[in-house]
Formats: C-alpha cells, structure tokens, sequence
C-alpha cells in the first residue's frame, strides 16, 4: 500500500540529515509502529509520508501511484491523521469537527450528517449527547474519540497516528487502545503508528520498525521475533529487560479459553437463580446486566435473602477486562499490588533513597548554615514521597514512631502532624 523508497530530508544548515535514506514497505490492512528514541526522526518520518514535510530525495508510493509530486493537499484528503495534541477547533461543535474533511470534499450534507452520526457511535460517544457539544467540554479520552472519528471522516484508506494516546492516564489510554484495536479489526485500515513506549508498540502493531539515529533502520519485524531475535546491541538495550512479561502482549483474552462459571442475567428470577447455584459446584455466581456484562458476585446467602432485590447484594465486581485487552492488561488489572506492598516499596523509598543523615555539627561561624536552608535540629526538611498510603498495617494512627533499625541509624520517620502538610521530620532515639 505505502512504500518509501530511500527518502531523505535535511533542513538547511544541518550537516546531518533528519531522515537518512529511509526504506519502508506497509503492506494494506497492516498496522505499523515506529518506535525509536526522542529525536531519532519518528515524527518526521511520519509527516514525510503525507508531505506536511516535502522530503529532499527519495520517492513515496501509494498503491503503486508515485505521490511525490502530486498535489499535496489532495493527498492528505486521502489520509487520516490523528496527533497527540488531537487538535480539534475549539469554535467548532464536536459534529462539525468530525465532518470537517467530508466538507471538504464536497460530501452533500445528506450524506455527511448520517456519516458523523456513525462515526461517533462507532467511537463510543452517543450523538445525541457529543454531537453539538464543543471540545472544551470534553474530558481528554472523549476529545482523543472524536479525533479519531475525524480521521476517519472520509473513510480514508491509510491513517497515521502521532503518538495518539500519549497525553492521557494509563487507565484511559489501556480503554482507547482496546476500542481502537477493536475498530482495527473491523475496518483493516493501512495504520502508521508512531511512539516512544515499546509496551504500547508491542500491543498495538503488526509489525515493528525500531528506528535509531536520523530514521536508520535498526530492525523491521514483528514484535514476536523483535523481542526473541534483537538483531543488534542497540535494539536489545532498546526494548529492555522482561521480554518474557512482554510477551503477555500477544495473546488477547478473547482468544483464551475460559473455564464455565455459572452465571446469572439480572432478568433471572430468585428461585431459578439460587436452584442453579445449588445444583453446581461452585458457591458463588456471576450476575450479569443486559449487555452481559459482569456486576456482582452472589452466593446462596444473598440469594436466600427478600429483603432486597438480589441483583443489589454481594461483591460488586472490581476488576474488568475487555475482549481486546491483552493478558498483558488483564495481568496488572487482576493483580494490582497490595497495600503491604506498597508500604513496603514507601519505607524503602523513605529510609534508603529519601534519607539524609544528620550534618556534622558546625564549628565554624564561617560556616554556619543560614537558618532558611535548615530546619530545627540543622536537619534539612524534605518533602514527603510521591506516593504514601494512607496508614498501614498495624499502624493506623497518624502519631506512631516507626524506627529503621534495621539500618543501623539512630533517626527514625515521625508520623504528625506533618503528614497532613506533605513533610516528614527525624528525631533522635
């Protein structure tokens, strides 16, 4: 489908250039992700393909047509583009940002009404509610949907995505990037996918161009054979450590063979539920909604019970998983770490990496600390850690002394009133 046949571009004054002869293939319907170091030329590889960036030698291919030197603004109209900072019109309605390149292109607006309608529902956002919204009324993941839709306006044969998930939280971007591999399933488009994490080029490509210095590639394959056969130094040091958990990334849940679990729609009458649950094995059950999806676990006990309704009693379900979502995903879902972990991690990071002994004290006027660099005792104050759970076992008042005896110091963290200002003081034995 695309083809860079030894594309070069180099910007004036520069000695090297940005993109150094670049060779790549993307066959239809394959999504391919460059990942490589911060400046290493991903993005400008990226903007080459859709000459926002002219390139100064080399030759681009679409479907066999050379594009090198047709008109520029009537190629981009045959290209989807999705960046980081999505970069909707804010004076424009969430409808109108969608129907932006239908527009242009001279769609009637009998066709293109009915097709933004499609789109936003295909994103997830129902039109009657997003479509005359504005994007300053948008959270981040809803604007990231709606630039994906937009992309997707004129049903474009090739998309190209610049670190689309980038600025999101970990827990929104794991939703958007299963809902876009869902759509990838349906719609086969020709993706170019840039970014920097190899966890997210794993899960997301079909195959992996690891670029280094000036776009030179490093290694073209799939992320199988990328993680077991690096082919250099550069490529091993790149993916890191833990190639067996990234391997986690290749299998989907949906693909995985579940064990049978009884289970309950919440139409289910009582009886027949709880006559069910005492004909099997197993002493709980998972209810479902309407849409089957998982809400609560019952056993006999919440089914015997007319005080109130049972699809309201038991544990509600805490971690879900979609069909998309790698084993990767449902790993860190299912197994989130556990508060003593966390207190363990947060003591290490207090008494090893926080730690500052006690100073020497001064016998000198010449060189006596001012007193704005130092708190009471000459102790410096430092800031609490970024992450500090609240309490821990076996210590759930806010005023208990926690000695590191372990270390060999005589200094010990103090729980006060400090905890409340984010700080944390030492006192002597």
């Amino acid at each position: 489908m695309i083809r860079l046949d030894r594309v070069e571009k180099r910007y004036a004054g520069s000695a090297d250039p940005a993109v150094e002869e670049l060779t790549l293939d993307i066959p239809t319907g394959e999504v391919l992700v460059l990942v490589g170091p911060s400046g290493c030329g991903k993005s400008t590889t990226l903007r080459l393909i859709n000459r926002m960036i002219e390139p100064t030698g080399g030759r681009i291919y679409f479907g066999g047509e050379d594009v090198t030197d047709v008109n520029p603004d009537a190629l981009r109209r045959r290209i989807g583009y999705v960046i980081q900072q999505i970069g909707l019109f804010p004076h424009r309605t969430i409808a109108e940002n969608v129907a932006t390149v239908p527009k242009l292109l001279g769609w009637p607006k009998a066709k293109i009404g009915p097709r933004v309608d499609e789109l936003l529902d295909m994103v997830g956002l129902d039109p009657s509610e997003f479509a005359k919204r504005y994007p300053k009324e948008l959270s981040g993941g809803q604007a990231q949907r709606v630039g994906v839709a937009r992309a997707l306006g004129a049903d474009p044969e090739v998309l190209l995505m610049d670190e689309p998930f980038g600025a999101i939280d970990p827990i929104t971007r794991d939703r958007l990037q299963n809902e876009f591999l869902r759509l990838q399933a349906d719609l086969r488009k020709t993706i170019v996918f840039v970014t920097h994490d190899v966890d997210e080029a794993i899960k997301m490509g079909d195959r992996i161009a690891i670029l280094g210095d000036r776009s030179r590639l490093a290694q073209l394959d799939t992320p199988e054979r990328i993680l077991a056969l690096p082919a250099n130094d550069f490529v091993s040091d790149f993916i890191g450590s833990g190639s067996t958990l990234k391997g986690l990334h290749f299998e989907r849940v949906r693909n995985v063979e579940l064990a049978d679990f009884p289970v309950a729609s919440v139409s289910t009458p009582r009886d027949q539920a709880l006559a069910s649950l005492s004909a099997s094995d197993e002493t709980w059950r998972l209810v479902l909604d309407e849409e089957t999806r998982p809400v609560r676990w019952v056993n006999e006990a919440h089914l015997a019970r007319t005080d109130e309704p049972w699809t309201s009693l038991g544990a509600p379900v805490v971690s879900k998983v979609e069909p998309q979502a790698t084993l990767h995903d449902a790993s860190r879902r299912c197994c989130p770490p556990t508060r003593e972990a966390l207190w363990s991690w947060t003591a290490r990071a207090v008494t090893r990496e926080w730690w500052q002994p006690r100073p020497s004290p001064v016998r000198s006027r010449r060189y006596a600390p001012t007193p704005s660099a130092t708190t009471r005792n000459s102790r410096p104050r430092r800031r609490w850690p970024p992450i500090w759970p609240l309490g821990r076992p076996g210590c759930e008042s806010g005023d208990r002394r926690d000695r590191d005896r372990g270390s060999g110091r005589s200094g010990g963290v103090r729980f006060s009133a400090f905890a409340r200002s984010r700080r944390w003081s030492t006192s002597r034995s």
